[in-house]
């Protein structure tokens, strides 16, 4: 077999036929199928040879044996004359006898053992002559027996004979056997295993960026065909080499450069969760080193690591984490984002992108402890300035229910209104502060819940009797669909009321004089859910999902808007600190609903 050799050069050919692969393993197996079919042909040759022998030996003579024993029994257990009976049974074995005649002299011997059985059962002869005829049979009982017993000897010793000439021809074919198939396999693997090393040591050489080298064979083979593919596989790559590779080399130890200098923890995967990079910042909160992390799957590193297996649990949005880093409780943003990689159109010199695949992840942990802590700062100062400023309004309100009573004095009309305005800034005053405390409470983990078993129909008429008085100046009808006997539910009653109080509060504030407001308590599931429509122009939907934000106003006419934008924010923290659940439903003119829904308790 000629192959091609491997050299630094652009290509060696080297001038061989070579035939089919196929042709050449159809020659190998079928010659070791020739090989051990001959050595199966010899093997049962002489097998039979053996088996004959040994039938030989065991079929006749031992059949002679047994006759002449059975005769000899008869003529030792009976007494002369002998029976019809007994006599015929001799005559029987008698002529078996007769027709097993294998051996020399045989016949005679049989032949005189005949005439003495008819002296034996001739009735016209005497004691003394019947006795004589039993001693002559009885010699030629034991004459016969020698006889098949010395070939007996004989054909044993020459059965060992054949099993000993069989056994040498097999030991002679069964070495020659193995010499042709030793060579064989010590020759035969070369035939395909020395073009296959010529391809790894040219695989090698591409390996080490040697895209010049070339491999030929001169033939029509496998090897052939594969050597056209390999050269055509090192020319591209060497053009790829000489022209785009070096840029994306570079531009690809740039972005590792960027990547490593952020301040934010990066770590990317690939579509298998192996660790495609992960930069210094990322590698000390993790508690690993960057380059001995790279290429190992993160699935098995969650396991060991408690802060990666937070940060790959996350499902998918944003996520805020509190870690301890930099000597101190740090919080961090955790951003999760696909990796897309654009596929390109080959046959355009000037690739395009056409379509993008899923090809890994990337996990991003900004650092936000200073934000956090501004924005504690804020609540805290929040809170502060909101109890400061509670104590000198209630004052204020106060002293504005002196002035109107009219012990005090009187007052004109002017005043009179003027005073009401003042009482209304007061109570609304009054009502941002009281915001502003409950906000900064859940802001700062100091909500206080009071978990009290309850009927979640006396919440409901609890808010509705607290926003009675105003419903009725606007002649607005309030309804309460709900029907007796419903689970009870486990919250804080006051804060539910709360959230109850300030949705029909901004129903009563949107609705049409003479309108209705339905208020519905109903059960589903496991849960209790409450709900407030009224029927007034609707929220558009770009302000739904903004609804429950901190401080968001939805727009009214003319821009103007009512209320600190805290109701609902509020609303929603404490319904989820009571584990439940808030949302809203509308339509620009179909009204609004807003519901919120609590487990219920066992």
């Amino acid at each position: 077999m000629n192959i091609a050799h491997i050299a630094s050069s652009p290509s060696k050919k080297v001038n061989y036929k070579l035939m089919k692969i196929k042709t050449k393993l159809r020659l190998g197996f079928g010659f070791l199928f020739v090989v051990v079919l001959f050595f199966g042909a010899i093997s049962l040759f002489y097998m039979n040879k053996i088996s004959i022998s040994s039938k030989v030996i065991l079929k006749d003579n031992y059949e002679t044996l047994s006759f002449t024993r059975k005769m000899r029994a008869i003529l030792d257990v009976n007494n002369l004359p002998l029976s019809t009976t007994v006599s015929d049974q001799f005559a029987a074995l008698l002529a078996q006898e007769g027709k097993n005649i294998t051996e020399p002299g045989e016949g005679v011997a049989v032949a005189n053992l005949n005439r003495a059985y008819l002296g034996i059962i001739n009735p016209d002869a005497g004691m003394v002559s019947r006795q004589a005829a039993v001693i002559k049979a009885r010699l030629e009982l034991s004459a016969i027996d020698q006889l098949n017993m010395n070939a007996i000897v004989r054909k044993n010793a020459a059965a060992q004979a054949a099993v000993e000439r069989a056994s040498m021809y097999l030991i002679f074919a069964a070495s020659m056997c193995f010499l042709i198939l030793f060579s064989f396999i010590v020759n035969f693997p070369g035939f395909v295993a020395n073009p296959l090393r010529e391809f790894s040591d040219a695989i090698k050489e591409i390996s080490k960026k040697n895209y010049k080298q070339r491999l030929e064979f001169d033939g029509s083979d496998e090897f052939a065909e594969l050597a056209g593919s390999f050269n055509a596989m090192a020319a591209e790559l060497n053009r790829w080499e000489s022209s785009n590779l070096a840029k994306i080399q570079s531009e690809k130890l740039r972005i590792e450069a960027i990547i490593e200098q952020m301040q934010d923890a990066i770590i990317g995967l690939d579509e298998k969760n192996d660790v495609l990079f992960m930069n210094k910042v990322a590698g000390q909160l993790i508690g690993k080193n960057e380059k001995e992390v790279v290429g190992l799957n993160a699935l098995e590193l969650r396991k060991k690591n408690d802060l990666l297996n937070r940060v790959l649990q996350n499902d998918g949005g944003d996520k805020l984490m509190k870690i301890y880093a930099d000597e101190k409780e740090s919080y961090f943003q955790l951003e999760r984002r696909k990796i897309i990689v654009p596929s390109y159109d080959e046959n355009s010199e000037q690739a395009t992108v056409q379509t993008g695949k899923e090809a890994g992840e990337v996990f991003i942990l900004k650092n936000i402890t200073q934000f956090k802590e501004l924005d504690e700062a804020k609540t805290n100062f929040i809170a502060t300035v909101s109890h400061e400023l509670k104590t000198p309004i209630s004052s204020i309100k106060m002293s504005l229910k002196l002035m109107d009573d009219e012990r005090v004095g009187s007052m004109n009309p002017e005043q009179k209104e003027l005073v009401q305005h003042i009482k209304e800034d007061c109570s609304r005053l009054l009502k941002i502060t009281s915001e502003l405390l409950d906000l900064a409470q859940v802001e700062t983990g100091n909500l206080q819940l009071n978990f009290v078993k309850t009927d979640p129909r006396k919440i409901a008429i609890y808010a509705m009797d607290a926003v009675r008085f105003q419903a009725e100046q606007r002649s607005i009808e309030l309804e309460l669909i709900s029907r007796n006997n419903l689970p009870n539910v486990s919250v804080d009653i006051e804060k539910t009321a709360w959230v109850l109080i300030n949705f029909l509060s901004n129903a009563l504030r949107y609705s049409s004089e003479k309108s209705k407001v339905v208020i519905q308590v109903i059960e589903i599931g496991n849960n209790i859910e409450f709900s407030v429509r009224d029927f007034g122009k609707g929220i558009d939907e770009q302000y739904q999902k903004r609804l429950f934000d901190k401080y968001f106003q939805v727009p009214t006419d003319g821009n103007n808007k009512s209320g600190s934008g805290l109701g609902l924010a509020i609303s929603k923290d404490f319904i989820t600190a009571e584990s439940g659940s808030i949302w809203v439903e509308s339509a620009i003119g179909e009204g609004s609903r807003f519901c919120f829904s609590l487990p219920i308790t066992d």
